[in-house]
Parts: structure tokens; C-alpha cells; sequence
């Protein structure tokens, strides 16, 4: 015990932690009962039991009577030094809650006006933004008005001015415009322009007009473009073209080309000059090699038909094919030009350009960075006076068997004079064959060949055995 008093009962046994209250009660019945005896006497060891337990509650009373002085005076004091410590602590949140308070309105309440303060600085910012695009597109607008006020306006009524380099400045600004339309990405520099009024106005009224316009006329341009110095009565003379006509007709070539590679639409996923595709330039210039192909097809069709015009028809295959030559000489010398949506790829070469100086033709013949290339690829040829005539002896072989069927005089005569028609085919592809010699000396000084180091005689052969083959079946 706590006190040293004597006691029966075995508190070493109750305090033990393995003690088990089952085994105890076995050890109390077995003690107080025989094992041999069929009855067990269960009212001794309850008995001892309850009056262990008696005993233990009179300990418990007398150790809380005699230590209840002690324990309350402990209570009193561990009362008072907690209420020591809650004085303490409701002084110290007092004081925390009055810093709080005076932070609130030194910091919080500044920091409310100033996110105010904040809103209102970018709310300005994007409208001096926003200000700032319309007023550069107003004043592309009124800079591509200026410039089609140059060639006669958008009046229909008025008359055009072939001023082909206003047109292509017209195009240049017009490109900055649909630039500024298409970054509508917040912190892009158009963002918001599609909700001003003013902005909408310019676009639908002059900017989509005026494209229009632009993109028609330098379309037309390639579709009249013509160098050729054949004569139409097709006897081999040479007509005579101005060396300004034949250096207009080439900026006018030129101006329409820069045009529509500027006009040309700009995916989003391409960043550089190198990787672009002007799909509106390939699609015209493979209009005007389709138009020039069929017109030619055509024509000649109706010569076979008709002998006594196969002369002036075959003179005018020349021509067109001369064009065509002319048209190939000219690209492979025109680099792309400056893009406003491009970085600028070449600096030594623009310096070079802005000199006066020409680039250097073994430069441009290495790189391919010139706008026949992309032609080339997309007709899948080398040569475009090769692909003009191969693929008119594509078609013309159908055409003779044709005129053949039909029978009649036109399939005896041309039966009757194959061996003249193959002749003058031939010499009207080894003709048409030739760079105009009206723009021979300015592109042979810019290294391309006039067609006469190059060797014609496949083309030839394609175009004679498209005629002959049909004739001679029929022989």
C-alpha cells in the first residue's frame, strides 16, 4: 500500500499488466473447492471477491478523505496560474487584434485603392492599345485610299491607270491591314479591333473591295502578259517590240507576281518566307499555262481541220509558247519579295538590292530562292515550255484521231500532207523554243540562256509523234 499499511490483498498481482481476470477466478474456485466434488460452491470465491473489493473502495475513501486538503489547495493555485495565463493571453490577443486593426487600415484598405488604382491602369492601357490600332489602321486606310485614288479608285466607272507599282504599295498595305485584323489574341496587337464600329466599316468598304481589286487586276495582267516578237502572218519575220514596251511589260510581269505572292493567304503555322506556299500566285500561273494550253489546243485542232490556217496557228503556238519562255526567264530572276508578315531572311542580300547591285545568278541558281521554283514543283516539270508542250501533244493525239474519224476532205488533206504538217510542227517547236529577243538581253545579262544552248529535239519528236502516230495508223 501507499502508506506502508498491511493488507491481504495482492495489489502486485492486480497491477501486474499480464493479469487476467479469468485466470484469477479459476485460481479462486479451484482454491475454495475440491476438484473431485461435482457441485462446485461458487459462494466463497464471490464472497472473497466482493469483499476485496469492499476493502479496496474503504483504502480509496480513506487515502481521498486524508488527501483532500492537499488536493484542493493544488486545484486552487493550478486555477489561479491559468487564470494568471488567460489574462495574459486575452491582453496579448487584445493587443494582436488592435495591430490587425490598425493594419487593416494602414495596408488592406491602401491596398483595395490601390487594386483599384490597378483595374483602372489596364483598363486605360488597353484602351490607349486599342486606340493605337484604330488609329494605325485608319491610317492604313486612308494610305491604301491615297493609293487607289493613284490608279482611278474603286469607282468601276472610272478609268484604270496601269500604275502597277501603286499597286503593288496598295498591296503591301493592304497586307499590314489583314495583319492587324488577324492578331485579335489578347495582348496581340489587334485585340478588340472587331468590336469598333470604324474598324468593321473599313474592312468590309475599302480593305475586302480593294483586295478584290488589286488581286483582279494583277491577275489580268498575267493573263495579257505577252513578250513574243513572232509575227502573226507566221513567216518567220520578227515584229518589231520597243525596248520600253518590252521593259514595261516585264514590270508589269513583275508588279502582278510580287501582287499576288503578297495577297497570297498566310497559314498560321508558317513563320518564314522559306516555308511559305503563295498558293493565289501558283494558282494564276497555273491558270495561265491551263488557258494557254487549251486556247493553243483549240486553235490548232481547228488548223487540222483547216490546212490553209495551219501557218498563222502554228505562227501563233510559237508566240504563245515564246511567252511562256519569257514568263520562265523572268521568275527564275525574281526573288520573293519583302513580306510585312516575315522577318527579313537575307539583309546582305537586300543591302545588295538597295545598292543597285544585281544578285549574283550563280546564287540564285543554287538556292532556288526564286518564284519559278514553286511553279516548277507544282507542275512537276523542269521546264515550263517542255510541260506547255508536252502536254499539248497529250491531248492533240485524241483530237487528230478525231478529225480523222469524222473522215471527209479535212482527214484526206491532212492524210496527204503529213510530211509537211511534221515539218512545220517540228520548226514550230524548235521556234517557239526561244526567248523573245525582246527580253533576251535583259535576262541574258542576268544569266538565263535564250533557248538555244538547250536542246529542243524531245519536245519536237512529242509533238510531230502525236500527229504522226494517228496519221500513220491510218496510212
Amino acid at each position: 500500500m501507499a502508506d506502508g499499511e498491511p493488507s491481504y490483498i495482492d495489489y502486485e498481482a492486480f497491477l501486474d499488466p499480464e493479469f487476467s481476470p479469468a485466470s484469477f477466478a479459476n485460481t479462486l474456485v479451484v482454491a475454495t473447492n475440491n476438484a473431485t466434488d461435482t457441485p462446485l460452491d461458487l459462494s466463497t470465491p464471490l464472497s472473497r471477491v466482493l469483499f476485496d473489493l469492499q476493502e479496496i473502495d474503504t483504502h480509496i475513501h480513506a487515502l481521498t478523505t486524508k488527501s483532500a486538503l492537499p488536493l484542493l489547495t493544488h486545484t486552487r493555485d493550478q486555477t489561479a496560474a491559468a487564470g494568471r495565463i488567460l489574462k495574459e493571453a486575452e491582453e496579448q490577443i487584445a493587443s494582436v487584434t488592435q495591430g490587425y486593426e490598425r493594419l487593416e487600415r494602414e495596408v488592406l484598405r491602401k491596398w483595395e485603392a490601390a487594386d483599384e488604382a490597378r483595374v483602372a491602369a489596364e483598363k486605360s492601357l488597353a484602351t490607349v492599345r486599342l486606340a493605337r490600332a484604330v488609329a494605325r489602321c485608319l491610317s492604313l486606310g486612308r494610305q491604301l485610299e491615297s493609293q487607289l485614288a493613284e490608279i482611278g479608285g474603286l469607282d468601276a466607272t472610272a478609268p484604270a491607270k496601269d500604275d502597277y507599282r501603286t499597286l503593288e504599295r496598295a498591296a503591301s498595305t493592304i497586307v499590314s491591314l489583314r495583319r492587324m485584323f488577324s492578331e485579335t489574341a489578347v495582348g496581340e496587337e489587334g485585340h478588340g479591333l472587331d468590336r469598333v464600329k470604324v474598324i468593321r466599316t473599313l474592312r468590309s468598304e475599302l480593305v475586302i473591295p480593294a483586295e478584290n481589286m488589286v488581286k483582279t487586276r494583277a491577275q489580268q495582267a498575267i493573263g495579257r502578259f505577252t513578250m513574243s516578237t513572232i509575227a502573226s502572218a507566221g513567216s518567220g519575220s520578227q515584229s518589231q517590240m520597243s525596248y520600253k514596251q518590252a521593259r514595261d511589260a516585264r514590270a508589269r510581269l513583275v508588279s502582278a507576281v510580287n501582287i499576288l505572292y503578297l495577297l497570297s493567304p498566310v497559314p498560321k503555322n508558317v513563320t518564314s518566307a522559306a516555308t511559305f506556299q503563295p498558293d493565289l500566285l501558283l494558282s494564276t500561273l497555273q491558270g495561265y499555262m491551263q488557258t494557254a494550253i487549251s486556247s493553243s489546243l483549240s486553235n490548232l485542232t481547228r488548223a487540222l481541220s483547216m490546212l490553209p490556217t495551219l501557218e498563222r496557228t502554228l505562227s501563233d503556238l510559237s508566240a504563245r509558247c515564246q511567252d511562256i519562255f519569257a514568263l520562265e526567264a523572268i521568275l527564275s530572276n525574281l526573288r520573293p519579295p519583302s513580306h510585312p508578315l516575315f522577318p527579313p531572311t537575307a539583309p546582305a542580300a537586300a543591302a545588295g538590292t538597295r545598292n543597285g547591285e544585281q544578285p549574283e545568278p550563280q546564287a540564285q541558281a543554287t538556292g532556288k530562292n526564286n518564284l519559278l521554283q514553286p511553279l516548277l514543283n507544282a507542275l512537276d516539270t523542269s521546264s515550263l515550255p517542255s510541260y506547255f508542250w508536252r502536254s499539248l501533244a497529250s491531248y492533240l493525239a485524241a483530237r487528230v484521231q478525231e478529225i480523222i474519224n469524222r473522215g471527209g476532205v479535212s482527214a484526206r488533206t491532212l492524210r496527204s500532207n503529213r510530211d509537211r504538217i511534221k515539218r512545220e510542227v517540228k520548226d514550230c517547236v524548235l521556234r517557239g523554243s526561244q526567248l523573245p529577243s525582246s527580253i533576251l538581253g535583259t535576262e541574258k545579262r542576268l544569266g538565263v540562256d535564250s533557248g538555244l544552248e538547250r536542246s529542243w529535239e524531245r519536245e519536237a519528236a512529242v509533238m510531230v509523234s502525236s500527229i504522226a502516230n494517228v496519221l500513220d495508223r491510218q496510212a
